[in-house]
């Protein structure tokens, strides 16, 4: 359901417009949210922009990670799914 949704991110109200549905789109921004918290709880820092931008590069290697993982996984079963054939092929 597009539209505009408000959310919350770390004590500031923002206005999102997009085609994404409403309650994904607060799951997202609380997860953004549980981030920039989280390094705020780690560091020392009190600005803003520093605390996001730690958060978009904590963000940013989880989806590196992932991306990664996807890709190994997409491989092995590339792999497995040719020895499957294989051995199908071998035993009619």
């Amino acid at each position: 359901m597009p539209g505009r949704v408000d959310v919350e991110i770390f004590g500031k109200v923002y206005t999102v417009s997009g085609d994404k549905d409403p309650e994904y789109v607060r799951m997202v921004a609380e997860y953004v949210d549980r981030k920039m918290r989280e390094i705020s709880q780690m560091t020392e820092t009190v600005s803003t922009s520093r605390i996001a931008i730690l958060a978009s590069l904590n963000i940013a290697d989880e989806l590196f990670s992932l991306t990664d993982e996807s890709e190994d996984m997409k491989t092995r079963m590339r792999q497995l799914t040719g020895r499957i054939r294989k051995a199908i092929e071998a035993n009619p």
